[in-house]
């Protein structure tokens, strides 16, 4: 089964090792990876996705039922910062600690079906959902075995997220507290005097995420609409491309 693994993650670099794979090169740094423990930092990107459910059609004061929905139609790019702890827990297997920062935003879209443009479709209201999380994954790096100057690997972990977005008075807003599970690749690129990794992570929530208590602090009875259309908020996900320098 190493083997296996070993041969998967070969294959996802194969691309870029090119014509000279098969030639041996002098090795940088040969011992680094046999520091029971060493740290990093990291940069990169990110972008935010969530799926809502809505209600449906809501009945309202004066009797008549009004329709609204809400999307969340684009993704945005936004921006990481964090630093790495890694421990070895053998020649393959490591495992690592990365706190970080994720600051981005996704695009709410609010679709009334009642009231129609003049294009005869349902007029949009727009909300920019900030968010900034403190991410602190736990996970484990499983790498293939090192070749020249690279090292292919996967990770998998979970991680709690903390929304440090305030209180504020738009039509959504989500929980302070999250837990998502992540999956991805890298892989590690042995420079002279440090190690480059390129990597590319995806994360999935686990709950429901949507605030169902804000909706009674907006104190606009207009906005509440929209507040009420979304039953759940649920899965959040996060793609997140990393390069860190240890």
């Amino acid at each position: 089964m190493k083997n296996y693994l070993h041969v998967i993650l070969l294959l996802l670099l194969l691309p870029m090792a090119g014509a000279e794979a098969q030639i041996r090169k002098p090795q940088n740094k040969p011992y680094i990876d046999l520091r029971p423990m060493h740290f990093g930092i990291c940069i990169g990107l990110n972008m935010q996705d969530i799926e809502f459910e809505n209600i449906g059609p809501q009945l309202l004061d004066d009797g008549t039922e009004r329709t609204v929905v809400c999307d969340a139609d684009t993704w945005n790019p936004g921006f990481s910062v964090g630093v790495v702890a890694d421990m070895r827990l053998n020649d393959y297997l490591n495992f690592r600690i990365a706190p970080s920062l994720h600051f981005g935003s996704k695009r709410l879209v609010f679709r009334d079906f009642e009231m129609l443009n003049e294009s005869g479709k349902p007029t949009e209201t727009t909300q920019d959902l900030k968010n900034t999380y403190i991410a602190l994954p736990l996970e484990l790096k499983y790498g293939a075995e090192r070749f020249n100057n690279y090292r292919p690997y996967m990770i998998a972990g979970v991680s709690p997220m903390i929304n440090l977005a305030g209180k504020d008075q738009e039509y959504v807003q989500l929980k302070r507290f999250d837990t998502m599970i992540e999956v991805g690749l890298g892989c590690d690129f042995y420079l002279p005097f440090f190690k480059f990794i390129p990597e590319l992570k995806f994360c999935y929530g686990l709950g429901n995420v949507l605030n169902k208590d804000h909706v009674n602090e907006l104190t606009d009875v207009n906005k509440k609409l929209y507040a009420q259309s979304v039953a759940s908020a649920s899965p959040s996900k996060l793609f997140v491309i990393s390069f860190y320098f240890e």
